[in-house]
């Protein structure tokens, strides 16, 4: 379930820093931890013996206190500021994600963050007139109302960005909120600063890897009602955010192109599965005016909750292990598929998958699906 909203104070947002920086701690795993624990500081205390049950044998590494202190003061310095997902600024859309990021660094204007929002992605190698297209599109989307979200990236990002810059527009970075990448959008990304939003989850300084992207990904189609691809091959980057953005209950949209043209065959393909086609800023309102609130998806309710008050007690979780081990294998697998395959309550199951996450012999996969390491 989302979380009530409120305000933390300066310590519990230190703890909730520091949790989400331990080792093997991911946003899902978060969220866990605080439902099963009521908050970050007893999560905290309890990591060491979870991840010790899961079978580690070395200590499990919690965020020092001293790194947490200066990311603080890094935010401090360069202006940012961090947004927990239970208080009250934090987009509404990204907190019903099940893996929300339980903290982001926010630099420029976040009350922008509060606009009925739609994404504008493509390829980086992007054609002129796909970049003129965009450009204008955005433009026209932010006298509308929308605020235009995309990743600073090359190509079709750059244009959509500098499209919406006048009516405001949310940059996504895959490292730190101070890190400009690619370095020849310096220029663009202080505009932003200025005049938009930036959205980074990684810590201050971080330097963007090609494993931060995806990441990044799924968070420019969570903060938006829908995303729209222009231009985009069969195996871009783009297509990962429309993918996830369909698993996030959003509205996916699309440009056609030629077919002669490789930088349009992934933009086709979406069409031709059922994206809504897009020539002009009218079709993208026509489709996010016929979506209502109920359509971005909740996070799932706390399974936990159904044994409360009791927790599993040890004895079952000691018969549970073995049986959930023998079950899991390195092809993902559901959540829901081991409580209904080994016959195990769900509080039982979410407890073993926890402690194995935190021993690190599990990973945590889209669809709420996990597998061996």
């Amino acid at each position: 379930m989302i979380q009530p909203r409120r305000l933390l104070s300066a310590a519990e947002r230190f703890d909730w820093l520091r949790l989400i920086r331990s080792e093997n701690v991911g946003p899902i795993t978060f969220h866990r931890l605080l439902e099963r624990f009521g908050s970050a500081g007893a999560a905290l205390e309890a990591l060491p013996d979870l991840a010790k049950r899961g079978g580690r044998t070395k200590p499990l590494r919690i965020a020092p206190k001293a790194d947490i202190e200066r990311e603080l003061r890094a935010n401090d310095r360069i202006g940012a500021r961090l947004l927990c997902s239970c208080e009250p600024d934090y987009p509404e859309p990204l907190a019903a994600l099940d893996d929300a990021p339980p903290v982001v660094s926010i630099l420029g204007h976040p009350h922008l963050l509060q606009r009925r929002a739609v994404a504008l992605v493509g390829a980086r190698n992007a054609s002129m007139n796909g970049k003129k297209f965009a450009e204008r599109l955005a433009r026209e989307l932010g006298e509308a109302g929308l605020l235009v979200v995309s990743g600073l990236a090359r190509g079709i990002d750059t244009a959509a960005h500098a499209g919406a810059l006048g009516s405001g527009t949310a940059a996504v970075v895959a490292g730190g909120a101070d890190v400009v990448y690619p370095p020849e959008n310096e220029t663009l990304y202080r505009d932003i600063v200025q005049q938009g939003v930036i959205v980074a989850e990684s810590p201050v300084g971080t330097t963007p890897q090609a494993r931060h992207f995806p990441r990044r990904n799924r968070l420019i189609s969570g903060l938006s009602l829908g995303v729209l691809v222009v231009e985009a091959a069969l195996r871009s980057g783009s297509l990962i955010t429309a993918r996830m953005a369909l698993e996030q209950g959003r509205e996916v949209m699309a440009v056609p192109g030629s077919p002669l043209d490789p930088r349009c065959q992934g933009t086709n393909n979406l069409l031709r599965q059922g994206a809504a086609l897009v020539e002009g800023v009218d079709d993208v309102l026509r489709a996010l005016d016929s979506l209502s609130s109920p359509v971005l998806r909740e996070r799932q309710g706390d399974l936990f909750a159904q044994s409360r008050p009791m927790p599993p007690s040890e004895s079952d979780l000691d018969a549970a292990r073995a049986i959930i081990l023998e079950n899991l294998g390195h092809t993902p697998v559901a959540i829901d598929e081991l409580v209904r395959g080994c016959q195990l309550s769900a509080p039982v199951v979410l407890t073993v998958v926890l402690e194995l996450e935190l021993a690190g012999r599990v990973q945590r996969q889209p669809g709420n699906q996990v597998n061996l390491i």
